[in-house]
């Protein structure tokens, strides 16, 4: 397991985490065998640690070995609580299942992180897959939503609208939490995973993970935020992995954005080591000591990476429009291979799913981040009660043995028929809430929050994250100060050193609440890192530069940023 390797990896810890945080951070003096051992105390309750609450209760970890029927109850225990000192764990432990994320395990996990959000022992908390998991979490547990809604009766379907709620409001709780947070994305990350990591301030990428958002081919759209973060991504790129589902590899999710670090995942037991000594919850520390633990950055992998280069700039010219009609006769247009496989890509898809998650995703860029969970609820009733694509895409793709290619209906030669008026019924809340039949387990007639928080940009974006191409932009215009122009950068350098002199810092001011009204919709700010740098930063930054920036337009001392 993750932490038994951690404790044999202390000593490797002492090296790889050797310079001094600050205040609120104390590093380990004792020698390799005693970390050990003081690990290890931690974790099994020794005498002179937390006793009995080293382990939480659906994790027991003792001296000796575990019984057979201790063993057993431990691999039927979905998703596994741990503790390391001062970190706690969710270990997802459905292995054979990819880690397939069900309502028991949403609820599962919703009370014992609000239990760890409150406690001061608890200073960062950790969401990972167990070692023998091929996947982090391959998504939500479809399979048993189509089965359970597909009898057509109410209380069916509203038993599987009550997965997306609950679900839902994990997700916000995680891009809400006070406390620090890192999803360790070790394996397979789609769907349901993707909401279980990717709202997090901390988000860890190893060479095993495998990244998608595959909704659109089972007749669904990309829900868990998706609306949220996908707009938020560098130009259309979003929109083209939301309606491809299209997989991204390894550091290319950190290239992308949606990681915040790469970390190769041989060190992720010395990482687990190192957090585990820290004695703050601080944000701007937790982000130091996972920069100690990245791979290296090369300018020749950002040049060369699926989505980069002139791959990324034809994604902006054949992604940029809001039609699919229009989005397929650009992509015709390129007249690339890439532009015929991507046009093979979405010929796949479910008609309905490419037309409604189109909408979604430009919706999305002008709402905060509880209105995109509530629009993604209001479009899950609709999409299991109005369309037959869901059902038909998850049974010919996930349960029909050998899986076939769904019949979607409208087909794509039918596609004229889902007009705007019809997409526009998917986005509709319920108009008399008061006359909905209500389920004792049944799902609420609108979705609620365990918090009232909200925002327009993810706060710790500019914190944890790199510099998206919108951050870079405001940088060459002037306006990488909030509210203020500041004299324009001349050359390519003077932008990189502005980013590495101001890139960093955590903006608490975007965050609003709902019960004492929103703040204006406004710019994160880009500054207030005091120059704490970040790996990676310069490669995309220069990378996003040689895209957009003419290179003719040095001669007249003024950077000029390109159309695409």
């Amino acid at each position: 397991m993750l932490l038994s390797a951690a404790r044999r990896a202390s000593s490797a810890a002492c090296s790889l985490a050797g310079r001094r945080m600050g205040s609120g951070l104390r590093l380990a003096n004792a020698n390799a065998t005693n970390r050990v051992v003081a690990v290890m105390r931690q974790i099994t309750g020794e005498k002179g640690t937390v006793g009995s609450n080293a382990m939480m209760s659906t994790s027991t970890t003792t001296t000796q070995p575990p019984s057979q029927p201790q063993a057993a109850n431990l691999t039927k225990v979905e998703v596994r609580h741990q503790k390391m000192q001062s970190v706690r764990v969710f270990l997802l432990n459905r292995p054979k299942a990819f880690n397939a994320l069900n309502l028991s395990m949403v609820q599962n996990i919703v009370p014992q992180l609000q239990v760890w959000e409150e406690s001061n022992l608890c200073k960062v908390i950790v969401i990972t897959n167990s070692d023998d998991s091929k996947a982090f979490c391959a998504g939500g547990d479809v399979k048993t939503i189509v089965q359970q809604a597909s009898s057509g009766k109410p209380e069916d379907i509203a038993k599987s609208l009550k997965f997306f709620e609950e679900e839902y409001k994990l997700n916000h709780l995680i891009g809400t939490l006070r406390k620090p947070f890192i999803s360790i994305m070790n394996g397979i990350t789609m769907g349901g995973g993707v909401g279980l990591s990717v709202h997090a301030p901390f988000r860890v990428a190893t060479e095993k993970t495998l990244f998608a958002m595959p909704e659109t081919a089972i007749g669904l759209f990309p829900d868990v935020g998706g609306s949220f973060f996908l707009p938020r991504l560098d130009g259309e790129l979003g929109t083209y992995l939301g309606l491809t589902g299209d997989k991204l590899k390894g550091e290319e999710v950190f290239m992308a954005g949606i990681a915040t670090h790469y970390i190769p995942s041989e060190r992720l037991p010395s990482l687990m080591a190192r957090l585990a000594e820290l004695e703050t919850d601080e944000l701007e520390v937790i982000n130091m000591v996972l920069e100690e633990f990245v791979g290296d950055s090369e300018m020749d992998k950002w040049r060369n990476w699926s989505m980069g280069g002139e791959v990324a700039s034809a994604i902006d010219r054949c992604f940029q429009f809001d039609t699919i009609e229009e989005i397929c006769a650009a992509l015709e247009k390129e007249g690339t291979q890439w532009s015929k496989k991507t046009l093979e890509t979405l010929k796949a898809q479910s008609p309905t799913s490419l037309k409604v998650t189109l909408a979604q995703l430009r919706h999305g860029r002008k709402k905060h981040f509880m209105e995109c969970f509530e629009m993604e609820y209001n479009m899950c009733r609709e999409f299991l009660t109005k369309t037959p694509d869901f059902y038909e895409g998850v049974t010919a793709k996930l349960i029909d043995k050998p899986p076939r290619a769904p019949e979607w209906k409208p087909s794509w030669e039918n596609m004229a028929s889902l007009t705007p008026s019809v997409i526009k019924t998917y986005f509709e809340p319920l108009k008399d809430v008061k006359d909905t039949p209500k389920h004792s387990q049944g799902p609420a007639p609108r979705l609620s929050f365990l918090n009232t928080l909200t925002y327009w940009d993810y706060p710790h974006r500019s914190m944890s994250g790199l510099p998206t191409m919108q951050d870079i932009k405001r940088v060459v215009h002037g306006k990488g100060r909030r509210n203020t122009h500041v004299e324009p950068p001349q050359t390519k350098e003077e932008v990189v050193s502005w980013f590495e002199q101001h890139w960093g810092g955590y903006d608490a001011s975007v965050v609003g609440t709902t019960q004492y009204g929103l703040l204006k919709h406004q710019n994160i700010s880009i500054e207030g890192g005091f120059g704490r740098g970040k790996t990676g930063l310069r490669e995309k930054i220069l990378t996003t530069l040689d895209r957009y920036i003419d290179e003719t337009s040095s001669a007249s001392g003024r950077l000029k940023w390109k159309t695409q």
